[in-house]
């Protein structure tokens, strides 16, 4: 373990230390080389007191948006199935409506998060059934015309999923499963729920007890089907797969050309960075710190996690923690992760 790998090792054990989070699972590596694989801490703290191991699922929360419905979106633009300036409204009519700014959303713009689309909506509070919830989020007015700025948001990738499953009459489960995981050898990623012995605790439910097995994301609960912006549970050593096919030269998973579109910025000049799902660097998203370079991309989970992939080196991170098993909102991950990345940066 080189000078990198083991300060990175030791911020993630000092945050364990200290309390601010529950425990953790790093994999770094560069193209197929895996070169650091620690877990650190709990799963779960409390009454069922259970160490963190390299094996732990996690509830990734948005990592799913990266994981699993880009991929399934570029398979589709790599067979023509649909393109970057498709509309939605002509694969989705109820989300055009009556509205010529909603009728111009196109794909780019939700895998861009410049639909004008708010970040997200709690329409999951109001005890709505599944298809009025998905009607109330298909017909969420905009905040800025479409393509004029970056607004981070939820509701334009659960769009994006049912767009896929519009295109094809199929769940978005089966083709994640089918386009994603099963080409990459991906057994133990998939929607949930999951067993609770095999999952990170996130944040407490409805009824006290930590949630294990269950999305913690209420919106994705509460529309009870595989969704494009939440709800993809995963270990960290199957998450590096994944890094390692991004940041691979081969053909035969997803095109080249298409995965490099992916991580190129696109939005210099809208508030903020982004490629396609992948946030750039220097956008607001961005927790890499200051040592990654241009090339790089990131994205975040709310419970705790977060995927590093620098395509031009090769190199990639996956940090994974239950930190919203501690609760939300208390602002410790963005300096725990900058402290890994930094460590280990290309």
């Amino acid at each position: 373990m080189g000078t990198g790998e083991r300060a990175a090792v030791r911020a993630l054990q000092q945050a364990v230390s200290a309390g601010t989070t529950p425990g953790g699972v790093l994999v770094a590596g560069r193209g197929a080389d895996v070169e650091l694989i620690e877990a650190v801490g709990w799963a779960e703290c409390g009454e069922r007191m259970r160490p963190m191991t390299t094996d732990t699922l996690f509830d990734v929360a948005s990592l799913t948006k990266v994981v699993a419905t880009l991929p399934v979106i570029l398979r589709l633009l790599a067979d023509g199935e649909l393109a970057l300036d498709t509309r939605v409204a002509e694969v989705l009519p109820a989300f055009g409506g009556a509205s010529p700014a909603r009728s111009a959303v196109d794909v780019e713009h939700l895998l861009t998060h410049t639909s004008g689309l708010p970040a997200h909506r709690e329409y999951w509070r109001l005890g709505l059934s599944r298809d009025a919830l998905r009607e109330r989020l298909l017909a969420e007015p905009l905040r800025a015309r479409p393509g004029t700025r970056v607004c981070y948001s939820d509701i334009g990738f659960l769009a994006l999923g049912w767009v896929a499953e519009a295109l094809t009459g199929r769940a978005l489960d089966r083709l994640v499963g089918d386009w994603v995981l099963a080409p990459l050898g991906l057994r133990r990623t998939g929607y949930g729920p999951r067993p609770e012995a095999d999952v990170a605790a996130t944040e407490a439910g409805p009824d006290g007890r930590p949630r294990t097995g269950s999305v913690h994301d209420e919106t994705a609960a509460a529309l009870g089907v595989p969704v494009g912006h939440a709800g993809l549970f995963a270990p960290a050593g199957e998450l590096a797969t994944y890094l390692a096919a991004w940041a691979s030269a081969s053909e035969d998973w997803l095109p080249r050309a298409l995965r490099d579109a992916a991580t190129r910025d696109r939005t210099r000049r809208l508030g903020g960075h982004r490629g396609l799902g992948w946030a750039a660097r220097h956008d607001g998203h961005d927790q890499l710190g200051d040592a990654w370079p241009p090339t790089a991309v990131f994205h975040s989970g709310f419970t705790g996690t977060s995927l590093a992939l620098d395509p031009a080196s090769g190199r990639w991170v996956v940090l994974l923690t239950n930190d919203v098993h501690f609760g939300r909102g208390r602002g410790f991950m963005k300096p725990l992760r900058r402290a890994v990345h930094t460590a280990l940066a290309p």
